[in-house]
């Protein structure tokens, strides 16, 4: 187990880098988007899709490998893919060209986040593992905050291309500290059957109740996350008529909210059973979405009542995904690679869902966003809400 010394600092600062590039991959652009459609005449919704496409059926590929390899050779490949994807979204010339190279782009940026976890579980207690999540969730934080406003601010300058140079310099920066990562994984603790039966783990785990309440749980809120990167820049930018470059700003109220939850969640970890925070969290945010849904049927419709609703039901991400990863995890037990690319294919897969159902609806109205995080948020509580029946570790 790490201690916090400089070195124990720093594998934790590099995890965090880590974990931050889905959301660096899908929200640093999140400003561009609009004028992404003009300029490629296309649905730029569905870059979000392409890329949550390739990022989790991926995962799954890296996942059982690692359980057999080792956490850091993945973990140096994709990086490069990552690298390389990125160079071909900045080349693109159509909607169809960007959204290939996303779903390349993917299949690198997924090993990162999914990884990062696993290593966590390698060296971790369940407890230790939910504090080491959150601890990670308030770094990583840095870059959803960062990533929006200066990308809204270099779109005052240049176009949409820059970004994903941005992208391109961020990886091979990357790159070169993962070089330095320790292996968490021993030999001896690898997987020596075939690659075959190391890819049945997935259905070992797909069994396993434990495990899949978690997942699932975590899953649907997650469907709610991403209809709001999804929709957020038509809702704010086109329908509210906020400036592009000021968009970050409102979107990193949102990641502020998720820091100070992560905080607050690993002091209480160790003080209140994890399914029991669970059900508080979600809970929670289903309210605030229900209340916000209500003021808006009601005619109360309002920039301010979308940015403070949004804001404390993202906010709770803080704590549910922190809690929901450890406790899935767990379950997972010795297949802890295994489990970690389900857990993400599922969490960040779910993305496509919403997505998609929001690419068909109209986005010159809050409601349809509002109404597709409510559902969402709702499912989520509702498979929360039964205790810990204590299921078996894997």
């Amino acid at each position: 187990m790490f201690t916090m010394d400089t070195k124990g600092w720093l594998f934790i600062s590099v995890l965090s880098g880590l974990m931050a590039f889905t959301s660096l991959s899908t929200d640093i652009y999140l400003p561009a988007m609009p004028e992404m459609g003009r300029d490629l005449q296309g649905d730029a919704e569905l870059t979000i899709t392409g890329f949550l496409i390739g990022f989790s059926f991926a995962q799954l590929f890296w996942g059982a490998i690692s359980d057999k390899i080792g956490r850091k050779i993945p973990l140096i490949v994709g990086m490069i893919l990552f690298v390389i994807g990125s160079v071909g979204c900045t080349l693109a010339t159509s909607m169809y060209e960007l959204l290939a190279w996303r779903v390349f782009q993917a299949f690198g940026a997924c090993v990162g986040p999914m990884l990062s976890r696993a290593m966590i579980r390698d060296l971790y207690s369940r407890a230790e593992a939910a504090k080491m999540l959150s601890t990670l969730a308030i770094v990583m934080a840095i870059a959803p905050i960062a990533g929006p406003m200066l990308a809204g601010h270099m779109l005052l300058w240049y176009s949409w291309h820059s970004i994903f140079w941005l992208l391109v310099v961020i990886g091979v920066i990357m790159l070169t500290f993962i070089l330095f990562l320790p292996e968490t994984h021993p030999e001896e603790r690898r997987s020596h059957r075939s690659m075959a039966a190391t890819y049945g783990n997935y259905w070992i785990l797909l069994r396993n109740k434990g495990f899949m309440k978690y997942t699932l749980c975590v899953t649907s809120f997650y469907m709610a996350i991403y209809a709001f990167l999804t929709a957020s820049p038509y809702v704010y930018i086109d329908v509210f008529h906020v400036p592009k470059e000021n968009f970050g700003y409102l979107f990193a109220l949102n990641i502020i909210g998720v820091m100070l939850l992560s905080a607050v969640n690993r002091r209480i970890v160790s003080a209140i059973r994890l399914d029991r925070l669970l059900r508080y969290s979600t809970m929670f945010s289903a309210l605030c979405v229900i209340v916000v849904l209500a003021l808006m049927l009601a005619g109360f419709t309002s920039l301010t009542l979308i940015v403070v609703g949004c804001f404390l039901f993202f906010s709770m991400n803080g704590i549910i995904a922190a809690v929901t990863n450890a406790l899935a995890l767990d379950r997972a037990g010795r297949i802890a690679g295994s489990g970690a690319a389900l857990l993400g294919a599922m969490q960040y897969g779910s993305g496509i869902v919403s997505s998609l159902i929001l690419t068909v609806l109209p986005n010159d109205s809050p409601i349809p966003m509002m109404m597709v995080i409510g559902v969402f948020v709702i499912i989520s509580a509702i498979i929360a809400y039964p205790e810990d029946e204590r299921y078996s570790r894997i």
